[in-house]
């Protein structure tokens, strides 16, 4: 039987995307479509409407009139708090039916749809954690450095007009994190979902607007290719870019950046390292990890996902068997279905980029320990499948090795010492997140000093609303999460007061 996300598009009631913006729904000034298409089925499911330089140009201006002019920056803090509540509430309200959009978005398994970090939970408490920064976001006053008559301090300013672009990847999550800090700090902004994933975006800015949110302070442009986001990112009318998406992208943002001098926040991705000791509290469970990052949920699709695992050769084939198990407990199918485990790839390029990952790690000597190929099963031959795989006795200098994959692929590198394993962590060019699994507090502790990445997880990983996260190296520039986060979408000021007649 083929598989069809067309019914649950239909029991969804969704409708054709259009673009937000100055509080009012519309088309594109051209009339200029994208048709989405599942990537479990390759299906047309619905069509948006493009956005042109025109269309940009006005969301911008009416971004930059709620800021200039209109209430938002200005307003009281209590009473914008108030709003960022109603949204958490009214998110987590409807987190049922905005998880099953994303569903339909980016063929996620609805179950992974629900997992606390990849759902509409997790933007609520995003909206709920940076509403209780609104009344907070003080600076300082210093004492007098040489004279006593003049008073110094500092506030903290709203930024101003933010662009924000989201991956298709993980658009709740990163829907809260962009856009959440950045209304609680006064700013207004333009966002452009990605056209893989547009449909929860739309549904959570439609409950904004419901929750108060004043005209022009939150604008959506939709586009399909470079055209909608390079209008977007070289607009003279926008303050700050924050992107999350490949490096490649991130650094021409950087260039476009800087030719206007604008402030930038960068997510870019990583080659992130599981380090496994053989101390480790439950060395399957370690494997079994490693392995599940790459092969469920996402299917390898998420930036910090860890995709080298580097392991201790006293436990180096335990390790490579339990992950060859549970790899072969995939199950794909209807990403509606309770039982399917992972998602697709999102597109048929990225596919085809995936299985050249995986023929030049076999042409560079490593050992394909599982998988390698698509799934044989005539009821996934329409979408993008790829079954999960395992390479054993990698090479940290090899490909698969070194660039991200964004697929499910699982690269197993054995070390003998600590001291390696930490020359191998931080030998790559990217420094996102880490993981160590080891019983040894100490040594817990000098690989969390050691190994360069923002964000470290000892026997865990995981991401919350209240805690910064964001990379080192090439994975990125500043935070998202927390108090980094909200502070990355303010100016500081310094202001200086004569108290007396000396001004020197």
């Amino acid at each position: 039987m083929t598989l069809s996300v067309l019914p649950h598009r239909d029991q969804l009631g969704v409708r054709p995307g259009r673009l937000f913006i100055d509080g009012e729904w519309a088309e594109s000034v051209t009339g200029k479509t994208w048709t989405h298409v599942h990537p479990a089925t390759n299906e047309e499911v619905i069509d948006f409407a493009v956005a042109n330089e025109e269309d940009v140009d006005r969301a911008v201006l009416a971004a930059r009139r709620a800021f200039d002019d209109g209430p938002w920056p200005k307003m009281p803090a209590r009473e914008r708090q108030k709003i960022l509540q109603r949204v958490a509430i009214m998110i987590a309200d409807n987190a049922d039916e905005i998880n099953q959009l994303q569903t339909l978005d980016n063929g996620l398994p609805v179950t992974y749809s629900g997992v606390y970090q990849l759902s509409a939970h997790i933007v609520a408490d995003m909206f709920d954690h940076f509403a209780g920064w609104v009344d907070k976001l003080g600076g300082e006053t210093l004492p007098s450095y040489r004279n006593r008559e003049i008073l110094t301090m500092t506030w903290r300013e709203p930024l101003g007009v933010v662009a924000g672009i989201l991956p298709w990847n993980a658009p709740l999550m990163l829907f809260g994190q962009k856009v959440a800090p950045a209304l609680a700090a006064g700013c207004t902004l333009i966002l452009k979902p990605s056209e893989y994933a547009s449909l929860a975006v739309l549904r959570m800015t439609e409950l904004l607007a419901e929750a108060g949110l004043p005209d022009g302070v939150l604008n959506v442009v939709l586009g399909e290719g470079p055209t909608t986001g390079e209008a977007l990112i070289d607009h003279p009318g926008v303050d700050k870019i924050t992107f999350t998406g490949s490096r490649a992208v991130g650094r021409h943002i950087m260039e476009v950046a800087g030719r206007h001098v604008k402030n930038v926040s960068l997510e870019l991705g990583g080659k992130s390292p599981q380090v496994i000791f053989p101390d480790a509290p439950n060395v399957d469970l370690a494997a079994m990890t490693a392995m599940g990052g790459v092969a469920m949920g996402l299917s390898g699709q998420g930036c910090v996902i860890m995709t080298r695992t580097l392991v201790h050769r006293e436990i180096y084939d335990q390790c490579v068997d339990v992950a060859t198990n549970l790899a072969a407990a995939v199950r794909f199918g209807d990403p509606f279905d309770r039982e399917t485990t992972s998602m697709p790839i999102i597109n048929q390029r990225q596919m085809d980029r995936v299985m050249g990952y995986v023929s030049a790690a076999s042409n560079d000597g490593a050992r394909l320990v599982f998988g390698g190929d698509r799934p044989t099963d005539p009821s996934l031959a329409d979408g993008n499948w790829v079954n999960p795989t395992l390479f054993a006795d990698v090479d940290n200098s090899m490909t698969i090795a070194r660039e991200e994959v964004f697929g499910p692929v699982l690269a197993m590198i054995p070390f003998d010492t600590e001291e390696e394993a930490i020359t191998l962590a931080n030998d790559t060019e990217y420094g996102l997140g880490a993981t160590v699994w080891t019983s040894n507090l100490p040594r817990a502790l000098r690989c969390a000093r050691s190994i360069r990445a923002g964000t470290f997880g000892i026997n865990s990983q995981t991401v919350m609303p209240n805690a910064p996260f964001g990379g080192y190296k090439e994975s990125g520039i500043g935070r998202e999460g927390g108090r980094a986060g909200i502070e990355e979408f303010t100016e500081l000021k310094t202001v200086t007061v004569a108290t007396g007649d000396s001004f020197t």
